[in-house]
């Protein structure tokens, strides 16, 4: 940078352009608000959506800078946020929506409500990998499901992001975890901890040879499609939940409901878009933070590494489907 007002951001001006880097006036926190020295941009396929302008639920006109996750350092805070002091080390989920600055920048003014402190014993690389998924796997499991000790809990795409976390999760509360992936994700899933349930089995075969064919009490769906329909079928008689972050399909209800069972959705961009809510979001990460510490719940991620001026490859390996983790940007 050449004047210290100022900041180097990627900016994408239409759907389907390239990431432009430019230098763009450093922003101001307003009241509520706190001034983030970013780190490190996390990666989401929710990022690629917007850039392809596919994701209008998300509320992001472009042209704009994309990037929901981050990890950083509070730089300023704004009128009337006590809680936070310049030299902090913060993780969020708190950009690139609504309109707002993405996390794909030297700095952005955030919401003060939907920041926690970083966890000790993570980067600030791996943290801004965690904040979108472990959001979306904890309102599901914690929030809408209340999982505990002695469940049994199937976690569809347990290798993936959101899945991934929601193994951990489920773990951590005591239940007996089971999760569906491809042959090659076997091993990451079972070193999660889950028993491992090739994604091409009949949801018969594995509802009877796992739960002596009364269903799993918690059914998290993170793929949808056929999937979730799958999921109704998977659901314990009376007492099963089913949960998705992926359920925009046409579905029919009624297998889930000659079970007995229910059914959450889950959007975790409402605190963002609506201004309701977005205090849990902190109270969330914070809580997480302590599994975090303790050593119960860890990213998987991409070993390679990125920075603005290669964020376009890592944009195009998020496109791919071919990352092996979570997709950082360093700052």
């Amino acid at each position: 940078m050449t004047d210290s007002l100022e900041m180097r951001a990627l900016i994408i001006d239409s759907a389907n352009a390239p990431l432009r880097l430019v230098s763009m006036a450093r922003p101001t926190p307003q009241a509520g608000q706190v001034l983030v020295r970013i780190k490190a941009s996390g990666l989401n396929p929710l990022d690629g959506k917007i850039r392809a302008g596919q994701a209008a639920h998300a509320h992001q006109p472009l042209p704009a800078t994309v990037g929901i996750d981050l990890a950083g350092i509070v730089e300023a805070v704004g009128e009337g946020v006590s809680d936070w002091r310049p030299g902090d080390e913060v993780y969020a989920m708190a950009t690139g929506i609504g309109g707002a600055q993405g996390s794909l920048a030297e700095y952005a003014a955030v919401d003060a409500r939907l920041l926690a402190p970083k966890p000790g014993n993570l980067s600030a690389r791996e943290a801004a990998g965690l904040p979108l998924v472990l959001i979306t796997a904890w309102e599901g499991l914690v929030d809408r499901a209340r999982v505990r000790e002695g469940q049994k809990v199937l976690i569809h795409g347990g290798a993936g992001g959101v899945g991934h976390v929601a193994v951990q999760i489920a773990r951590a509360f005591g239940a007996e975890v089971f999760a569906t992936g491809a042959a090659r994700h076997q091993a990451t899933i079972e070193g999660f901890g889950a028993t491992f349930i090739d994604r091409r089995s009949p949801v018969e075969q594995y509802v009877a040879q796992h739960t002596a064919g009364e269903g799993f009490d918690i059914v998290y769906d993170t793929v949808g499609g056929e999937t979730l329909d799958a999921s109704f079928k998977a659901a314990r008689v009376y007492h099963g939940h089913v949960l998705s972050c992926l359920g925009w399909g046409q579905h029919s209800l009624a297998p889930l409901s000659f079970r007995g069972a229910t059914y959450s959705g889950v959007f975790t961009l409402l605190p963002l878009l609506t201004g309701v809510g977005r205090e849990h979001h902190g109270q969330i990460l914070r809580e997480a933070t302590r599994l975090i510490e303790a050593g119960s719940l860890r990213p998987l991620m991409d070993p390679r590494t990125f920075t603005l001026e290669t964020a376009e490859s890592a944009h195009e390996l998020l496109g791919s489907g071919a990352a092996q983790g979570r997709l950082v940007v360093d700052i």
